[in-house]
C-alpha cells in the first residue's frame, strides 16, 4: 500500500480526529457535558405550564393534562405552575426529587430572531453577538477549553461541531457508530512513521491512541448489549458509552441528538415526541448511572436546543419554529429541584410576537454563570469566552 492509499484509508475509516495536544490530568474532578437537541424541541410540552388556562386553550389536541394521580398521562407536578411530561416519570422525575435536576424556562438566544435551525444553531455554538463580525473558527466550548488548564475535551459527534472549533483542536468521535478501526495496527504504524519528522506527528499519534482507547471501551459494551443488557441502538446506549468515557478519560464533552422538529403529528402524552423524550430520559439517566455516584456529584449536564416552538399548535397537530425554550441542568452536586431564571406568567400578552415564549435568560449569561462556578473562572476568562456578557446568578452550583 502506497502513502496516498494509506492516507485515504485512514481518512475514510477514522471517525476520530485530533490535533497535537498533550493533556495532563484535570486540575479538579469537575466534568461538564453539553447535550444539544437539534431540531428545536417543544419545550412547552415537556416542562408544562400547568397553571396556564391559555396553554390548554392554545393546544386542544397537544396539551398535557394537569397533574392527576389517577391519570398516567397527566403531567408530573414540579411546582404550582409547572409540570413534567409523563414520559420522564421513571428517569428524570426521580432526579428532580433528589434536587439533581433544574429547569430554566424562557431561555435561549436573545439576539437571533431568524427561527432558522442552521443559523440559530450556529449562533449558539459560536457564542458571539449576532450584530458584529463573527469568527466561525471560534466556538464557545473551544474558547472554554483554552481557558482551562489540564483539560481533556472531546466531542461525541461524527464531525467536529462549530462549538468546538478554535485554536485548540479537539478530538471527535461518532460514539453511536463506533466499529472496528479500518486501519489496522501495521497500517497505523506506517502512517505514524510517515509523519514522524513533520508538524503533524503528535496529532497523528494522539489520534490513533484515543481511537484505540475508545474502540476498546465501546466494544466491551457492545458485547454486553448483544446479551440483552442494553440495546446497541439509540441514545440510551450512546449516553452510557459517553458516561464511561467521561468517567475514565475526559472532563469536557459535547453531544447532539436529532429528531426534535415536530411540525406534524407530534403527539401529546403519547406519540412521536413522547417516544423521543423516553429515549432521551433513559439516556440521561443511563449517563448518570454509568459515570457513578461519586463522580456524578462533580458533573454538570446542560441540555439545550436552538429555540422553542410556537405556543399554539398548528393545523397539522404539530408546532412550528419559535423563539424561547427551556434549558435543563442536571448533576449530583447542583442545587436543583427548582424552576430558575426570570419568569412571566404564561399568558397571551407575554408571548414574543404573539406566538412564542420570550427569551428572558440568554444562553451566554447562563453558561458564563456555570463556567464561573463549575471551573472557578474569573471575569477576565469569562469575557474572553463571552465578550460583553454578564453572568446570571442562578446559584445552581
Amino acid at each position: 500500500m502506497n502513502r496516498r492509499d494509506l492516507i485515504k484509508a485512514f481518512a475514510a475509516s477514522a471517525s476520530l480526529t485530533v490535533a497535537g495536544r498533550v493533556w495532563a490530568a484535570p486540575s479538579s474532578d469537575a466534568r461538564l457535558l453539553v447535550v444539544f437537541l437539534r431540531g428545536a424541541y417543544d419545550a412547552a410540552n415537556v416542562v408544562v405550564p400547568i397553571s396556564s388556562d391559555f396553554y390548554y386553550a392554545s393546544r386542544p389536541n397537544l396539551a398535557i393534562a394537569r397533574p392527576d394521580g389517577g391519570n398516567p398521562n397527566a403531567a408530573l407536578a414540579l411546582d404550582a405552575d409547572w409540570g413534567l411530561h409523563p414520559a420522564l416519570r421513571d428517569t428524570l422525575y426521580p432526579l428532580w426529587a433528589k434536587r439533581e435536576l433544574a429547569f430554566i424556562p424562557f431561555a435561549g438566544t436573545s439576539d437571533d430572531l431568524t427561527r432558522s435551525h442552521f443559523e440559530t444553531q450556529d449562533t449558539i455554538e459560536l457564542g458571539q453577538a449576532v450584530g458584529g463580525s463573527r469568527d466561525y473558527r471560534s466556538g464557545f466550548m473551544s474558547r472554554l477549553a483554552t481557558e482551562l488548564t489540564r483539560v481533556k475535551p472531546i466531542s461525541f459527534t461524527d464531525q467536529l461541531p462549530l462549538i468546538f472549533r478554535g485554536q485548540s483542536q479537539i478530538p471527535n468521535i461518532g460514539i453511536a457508530s463506533v466499529s472496528k478501526p479500518g486501519v489496522d495496527d501495521r497500517q497505523a504504524r506506517l502512517i505514524k512513521q510517515m509523519y514522524t519528522q513533520g508538524n503533524l506527528a503528535s496529532s497523528v499519534s494522539e489520534g490513533f491512541r484515543v481511537r484505540d482507547d475508545v474502540y476498546k471501551s465501546v466494544s466491551e459494551e457492545m458485547t454486553a448489549a448483544n446479551r440483552g443488557a442494553v440495546s446497541p441502538r439509540g441514545f440510551e446506549l450512546s449516553a452510557r458509552r459517553i458516561g464511561r468515557l467521561m468517567r475514565e478519560q475526559f472532563n469536557l464533552g459535547f453531544v447532539d441528538v436529532g429528531g426534535w422538529d415536530t411540525h406534524v403529528n407530534q403527539g401529546a402524552a403519547t406519540g412521536y415526541l413522547a417516544d423521543r423524550l423516553g429515549e432521551l430520559g433513559r439516556g440521561l439517566a443511563g449517563f448518570s448511572a454509568e459515570i457513578g455516584p461519586a463522580m456524578w456529584r462533580d458533573t454538570v449536564v446542560v441540555v439545550i436546543s436552538e429555540f422553542g416552538r410556537t405556543f399554539r399548535e398548528n393545523g397539522d397537530r404539530g408546532t412550528d419554529h419559535g423563539h424561547g425554550s427551556v434549558y435543563w441542568i442536571l448533576g449530583g452536586g447542583i442545587n436543583g429541584g427548582r424552576i430558575l431564571g426570570e419568569q412571566v406568567k404564561v399568558e397571551q400578552p407575554h408571548l414574543f410576537q404573539n406566538r412564542d415564549y420570550p427569551v428572558l435568560t440568554d444562553y451566554r449569561a447562563l453558561f458564563a454563570d456555570l463556567f464561573g462556578h463549575v471551573f472557578g473562572l474569573g471575569n477576565e476568562s469569562l469575557q474572553r469566552i463571552f465578550t460583553g456578557v454578564h453572568p446570571t446568578n442562578l446559584a445552581l452550583v
